[in-house]
């Protein structure tokens, strides 16, 4: 009996010791994203973001100081009234790491820009709301003015995931009100809420759609 007590204690630490190592956390960055092109750095916030997972950094993340607002879109489904093709800030993968749809993104800088998947069957149930990052690789995208319609944009981001499909982080309104927070949403999606200039965003950074 007590042997058996001893394994069950050991399996539920065992246990508690995994969920723990799954957790992400939030570090600052005091500096500038570094290596970007002088039109992106001028336009850039002078602070970053790096989240921490159990194997060390994912990924660190620059915002813009300011994102450009547009009329109110008339989609229930769409979250926020950012322009298509709209430069949102950059991200370093410091090794290797995945978009929202699991897809293997290279270590390396990557520009995000906003898009809205169409609405299809092919996208049906990927996300409540049908606002995304789509990654570009910096090398490939240095006018942050550049504002390219959807075709244009997913051409640019397979240059990030290598197939045909774009490279893609979902985007929603945050949950709460305090900024810049880490939290876990669901089963395994981590979303790092922040404010940029004026407007609350969230973005999932960590996970992937289960449609």
């Amino acid at each position: 009996m007590m042997k058996r007590l001893a394994l069950l204690s050991c399996t539920a630490a065992f246990a508690a010791v995994s969920l723990f190592a799954q957790d992400y956390k939030l570090e600052s960055i005091p500096t500038a994203a570094p290596n970007v092109p002088p039109a992106i750095a001028g336009i850039m916030q002078t602070q970053g973001y790096r989240v921490v997972g159990p194997k060390g950094p994912w990924c660190e993340i620059w915002f813009r100081r300011s994102i450009p607002q547009g009329p109110k879109p008339s989609d229930d489904s769409v979250a926020f009234s950012i322009p298509q093709g709209t430069f949102l800030g950059v991200l370093r993968f410091p090794a290797q790491g995945a978009d929202r749809r699991d897809q293997v993104i290279k270590a390396g800088v990557y520009t995000l820009r906003y898009s809205n998947y169409p609405v299809d069957g092919a996208h049906q149930g990927v996300a409540p709301q049908r606002d995304f990052a789509l990654l570009t690789p910096i090398a490939a995208d240095t006018d942050p003015s550049a504002t390219p319609d959807f075709k244009t944009l997913v051409q640019w981001s397979t240059k990030a995931s290598n197939t045909p499909h774009p490279a893609v982080l979902s985007i929603e309104p945050p949950a709460g009100t305090a900024f810049p927070v880490l939290g876990k949403e669901g089963d395994s999606d981590w979303v790092l809420s922040v404010k940029i200039g004026d407007l609350p965003l969230a973005i999932i950074l960590v996970g992937k759609t289960q449609a």
